[in-house]
């Protein structure tokens, strides 16, 4: 029998012709099972209507890149930035250092009377010469009231050619940088201890050692290098205190050879009476510019308002220390 068209069968017939329609809708349970396409039904056609209409699954899109989820912000970094200037305290004129903080009473009236503004205070090291009882974060608070400026001083190891019994602890020319560095945490904390800030100086009292020794000179410029290194470290500067023709000398030769860090201010001793902080030989007028101390004179008794002291005698250009 013909028929003109596919629309005139019966649908069991046109589903007997389909494929796979000769073995019947059910797998046999030996066969493995193969699974099944769906397939949607015409919308037009001959076999429009003759399919049962089966939805086709949705097509799954490619997944969307997600922004990233910004996480909340850690605690800062310790100490200072890099790209963060420390304060800088300046101060100019006369100043005096004594062993030992003298009484409130005593600077009551030399600030009056005196013409002295800048005092420095032992404020930490092992080798101090003197005992520092006064010395306490009350009487820097008063003393700063009144208007003294103070410089800092660390008395610590000592140049491994020094000659002074009175201090017999030495720099180790194999661990120099960092014994420097372990007395610059030594010296920032007793800052702290006494209420001044950063930026703050601290000059390492580094007293007269014979010169042309090599190995000396570079142990005293090593440790001085890991000095510096870990007081700006900790928000601090690095001042130096020697005689003109060791520590200073040496320091001085150390900068002109490129060597870093080198400390950010100088006090140097050269009793000859002048109260000036240029033209010394020795020291050329381009290094350490406005951040120097000239200790011109030494051993000084003096008297004002009936307070009387023994002192050293100092010409300021240079750094002092600021509040915490």
């Amino acid at each position: 029998m013909r028929f003109s068209s596919l629309a005139a069968l019966p649908a069991a017939a046109v589903l007997a012709m389909l494929p796979g329609a000769a073995h019947g809708l059910a797998h046999d349970a030996r066969e493995p099972a193969v699974r099944p396409v769906p397939v949607a039904a015409p919308a037009s056609g001959p076999l429009a209507g003759l399919l049962p209409s089966v939805p086709l699954p949705p097509v799954p899109l490619p997944p969307v890149p997600r922004p990233p989820v910004p996480l909340p912000p850690g605690p800062p970094p310790s100490g200072p930035r890099p790209d963060e200037a420390l304060p800088e305290y300046r101060y100019t004129g006369p100043g005096f250092d004594a062993c030992s903080a003298p009484s409130l009473d005593a600077m009551s009236v030399w600030w009056t009377a005196s013409p002295y503004g800048a005092v420095n205070i032992y404020s930490s090291g092992g080798q101090r010469a003197c005992t520092q009882s006064r010395l306490t974060p009350q009487w820097v608070a008063q003393v700063r009231a009144m208007g003294w400026q103070l410089v800092p001083t660390h008395v610590g190891l000592q140049a491994p050619c020094a000659a002074r019994p009175d201090k017999p602890l030495r720099i180790d020319p194999d661990r120099a940088e960092e014994q420097g560095g372990e007395e610059a945490a030594e010296a920032a904390q007793a800052l702290q201890t006494l209420g001044l800030g950063p930026g703050s100086p601290v000059y390492l009292d580094m007293e007269a050692y014979p010169s042309g020794d090599a190995v000396c000179s570079r142990a005293v410029v090593d440790f001085t290098a890991g000095w510096t290194r870990a007081l700006q470290e900790a928000g601090y500067r690095s001042g130096f205190y020697s005689s003109m023709d060791s520590g200073i000398a040496d320091i001085v030769a150390a900068a002109r050879a490129g060597r870093s860090p080198l400390p950010d201010a100088i006090w140097y001793a050269r009793w000859d009476g002048k109260a000036t902080t240029t033209g010394q030989a020795g020291l050329p007028d381009d290094l350490w510019t406005g951040h120097r101390i000239h200790q011109y004179r030494g051993g000084v008794n003096e008297t004002y308002g009936g307070m009387a002291l023994s002192i050293d005698r100092d010409q300021v250009d240079g750094l002092v220390a600021g509040g915490s």
